[in-house]
């Protein structure tokens, strides 16, 4: 049994993850529960396995995310932690490419749909002095060719991290992010799976990481439930990549 399995158990109120049915979402969402968080999830298409309640949530539907967020956190009698998991299926190709509508649409998702969440959720958040923490990716640090349409509206989420820890902190509320690298679930798999990635371009990928090897989905739960956790209490404003040593 994990040594922090009572982390979350004291905190008032309950955690939701954003995007919890899917690979990544839905490890964060197993492991807060498995720390001591009540759960809610919310998902896009289909509903989340994990936790006491899942949403459906178009985060493309503005008006739909204080909505699910009130909810939620009406359920859970408040909300101490909240993760932004959500990552829809993101084409690898150059960015010249890419359409401009894609890429407006795509920030429109991304960054405008995870600044929604943060803004429905700062109240309830200033409340318990709670966590907000985004999943974003490591591309923003070392860009991987044809990563552009992903890593860009990632990397307007991560300014926007580093504001809200800048401005909320004064409330006790702490922000931050985690940069998954290449793993072997998640977007990644999808990537592998839809033919974007093949054999030849998963193996220059494995040479540039200095661990020579991909991480998991339970890799990324870990790095979110510590800065989650009360553990982190002195840490806000930061982004830890999970990424094998791929930024170096």
């Amino acid at each position: 049994m994990s040594a922090h399995v009572g982390d979350f158990a004291e905190l008032p109120g309950g955690a939701l993850v954003v995007g919890g049915s899917g690979g990544l979402g839905r490890a964060v969402a197993a492991l807060l529960a498995e720390r001591g968080a009540r759960v809610a999830v919310t998902h896009h298409t289909r509903p989340g396995e994990v936790g006491e309640a899942s949403y459906g949530l178009d985060l493309g539907d503005l008006d739909a995310v204080p909505r699910v967020v009130d909810h939620a956190a009406a359920e859970l009698g408040g909300l101490h932690t909240v993760v932004h998991a959500a990552g829809p299926h993101v084409p690898m190709t150059h960015l010249s490419m890419v359409p401009p509508a894609q890429m407006a649409a795509q920030l429109a998702v991304d960054s405008a749909g995870f600044f929604a969440v943060a803004h429905a959720a700062l109240p309830y958040l200033r409340a318990s002095r709670g966590s907000l923490t985004a999943v974003t990716t490591a591309a923003t640090a070392r860009f991987p060719v044809r990563d552009g349409l992903s890593s860009t509206p990632k990397a307007a989420v991560e300014a926007l991290v580093r504001g809200l820890a800048a401005e909320e902190g004064r409330y006790g509320v702490r922000v931050n992010a985690v940069g998954p690298g290449m793993l072997t679930d998640g977007m990644a798999e999808r990537l592998i799976a839809s033919g974007d990635l093949d054999e030849r371009a998963l193996e220059v990928t494995r040479g540039n990481i200095p661990l020579r090897t991909f991480g998991t989905a339970t890799d990324i739960a870990e790095a979110v439930c510590f800065l989650a956790s009360p553990r982190a209490a002195f840490i806000s404003g930061q982004k830890l990549d999970v990424d094998g040593g791929y930024g170096c």
